[in-house]
């Protein structure tokens, strides 16, 4: 595969990576808990057997947006098309502390998708929001309960480990306008565990990659990753490009096209006994809005996008530019920004303005 350059999301205090190369303008980005959402769909499309298991309900949490959020939203598209977040967890507790993910403390939302489906639901389009953008956080109930006030220039990945999802979502919505439908989240644990229960997912990469950060040493080649290694790919960003974190999303997108090809190859839907093990690892980490808490409430939103080929889902980033004040950090670049969450709101087409980012990532493999 060719040599691509894409952006991707950095972690706290790591350089956000000024002064690399453009990446091509049509290069999908996305990350990695868009995998799983698309595997959810295409699993559970068709109503399969597995959906008649019904110890796999007890495995989802669920969250009451509108409980937790209150009146304080947008109003809801005009049309029949949905918004739908996807959110990345990762949280170094419960299982996923024996994955070697890191030793920082708490959770934060190590990716955040938004996933706009227009009318029709013929098509799709996945936004991913970089976890160092500076951004304004509104009034929240903290997890302890506790009532936070409305704090600007903080990065959008800390208001999921000191506020939670609900106010993720308001946030969010209070940056872009956007009514969500719905909301998503899987930690690590869940991921690794999808990729094992398939039995790995084959990538194939042109220079050996060595992260001593992320743990990754792959060959040049193709290599079927297991679940470990997979979370290692999507992760790694020290050895790729620039080593810039915005980098990231290029492995991201090219591990998304080997999972879906994948599951397309192994026929799950043909297979009630895989689709069960992957429902189950998936389940176990799912945390969905009350409107997709339950398998049967998954079953009917799959159903209502038969419709969508992921192969033309187009996968684009928010548009950024670095801080003026802070160099390891972005910022909404204006107007692209303002230009692409009103097609949103409209459930219009983006215009190519809105695709482009002045913030640019390294180079992938």
């Amino acid at each position: 595969m060719s040599h691509v350059s894409t952006p991707q999301h950095s972690a706290p205090g790591t350089p956000a990576g000024p002064g690399t190369k453009e990446a091509p303008k049509r290069k999908r980005r996305t990350g990695r808990k868009i995998l799983i959402a698309l595997a959810v769909v295409l699993v559970a499309a068709g109503g399969t057997g597995y959906w008649m298991y019904d110890s796999l309900d007890s495995n989802i949490k669920g969250v009451d947006l509108d409980r937790a959020i209150g009146d304080d939203r947008p109003e809801k598209l005009p049309t029949s098309g949905q918004n739908l977040l996807v959110l990345g967890s990762d949280s170094r507790s419960g299982a996923n502390a024996a994955l070697h993910t890191g030793s920082v403390s708490g959770a934060r939302s190590d990716t955040a998708l938004v996933i706009h489906i227009p009318e029709g639901r013929k098509k799709a389009v996945a936004i991913s929001i970089p976890r160092d953008t500076l951004v304004t956080r509104p009034e929240c109930t903290s997890r302890s309960g506790k009532q936070l006030p409305s704090a600007g220039r903080v990065m959008f990945n800390s208001v999921y480990s000191v506020a939670g999802p609900a106010c993720v979502v308001k946030t969010v919505e209070q940056m872009s306008g956007v009514r969500l439908d719905h909301f998503v989240e899987i930690d690590f644990a869940g991921f690794q565990g999808l990729v094992d229960a398939m039995g790995g997912v084959p990538v194939t990469v042109d220079r050996d990659i060595h992260d001593s950060s992320s743990g990754l040493d792959l060959k040049a080649g193709t290599t079927r990753l297991t679940g470990e290694q997979a979370l290692q790919f999507v992760r790694t960003r020290h050895g790729i490009g620039d080593g810039s974190d915005l980098g990231r999303i290029g492995l991201q997108q090219k591990f998304l096209i080997s999972l879906l090809s994948e599951i397309k190859k192994q026929d799950l839907l043909g297979s009630p006994t895989k689709a069960y093990t992957v429902a189950d690892k998936l389940t176990a980490s799912l945390t969905a809005d009350s409107g997709l808490d339950s398998l049967t409430k998954l079953a009917e939103f799959s159903r209502s996008m038969n419709g969508l080929d992921p192969a033309t889902m187009e996968t684009i980033m928010l548009p950024v530019r670095y801080d003026p004040q802070d160099p390891n950090r972005v910022v909404a670049a204006e107007p692209q920004a303002k230009e692409l969450w009103k097609a949103l709101r409209t459930d219009g087409t983006i215009p190519d303005s809105a695709k482009k980012s002045p913030a640019r990532g390294g180079d992938t493999p």
